[in-house]
């Protein structure tokens, strides 16, 4: 017994081998459907009074206070884009009218100048004629 032992360390445990019976499983999609049928369906939890179903890589709570607030941001959400879609076709609808009435308004503006240019030469070709 060394002077400085500690009763309370733990010791090492060996480390464990996989056993041969799962090595050797075939595990195959043509045997899992065989065993199970052919169509598994998704996979179901149930923890007390809660259950939950996974789908798309998401656990999906089905009962209870969880699965109805899920629900409920489910269509939140989709409500969500559905406003964000709109928004941006009705910027980008702002942003063309913008546009167009700059191009009226410079188109305008031109029109408003060569107006006024030939109202100029016509009166001084009228006083250079009289």
């Amino acid at each position: 017994m060394p002077l400085f032992f500690n009763k309370f360390s733990p010791k090492k445990t060996p480390t464990r081998k996989a056993s041969v019976f799962l090595a050797n499983k075939n595990l195959s999609p043509k045997r899992i459907e065989k065993e199970l049928g052919p169509e598994v369906g998704p996979i179901r939890l149930h923890l007390g009074d809660q259950e939950a179903v996974f789908e798309a890589g998401l656990w999906i709570p089905e009962s209870g206070k969880a699965g109805g607030t899920f629900k409920e941001n489910e269509k939140l959400k989709k409500e969500v884009r559905r406003l964000e879609e709109e928004n941006n076709l009705l910027k980008l609808k702002f942003d063309v009218l913008l546009d167009m009435l700059t191009q009226t308004t410079a188109d305008a503006h031109s029109q408003k100048e060569e107006l006024e240019r030939l109202k100029n030469n016509f009166s001084h070709n009228k006083r250079v004629v009289v």
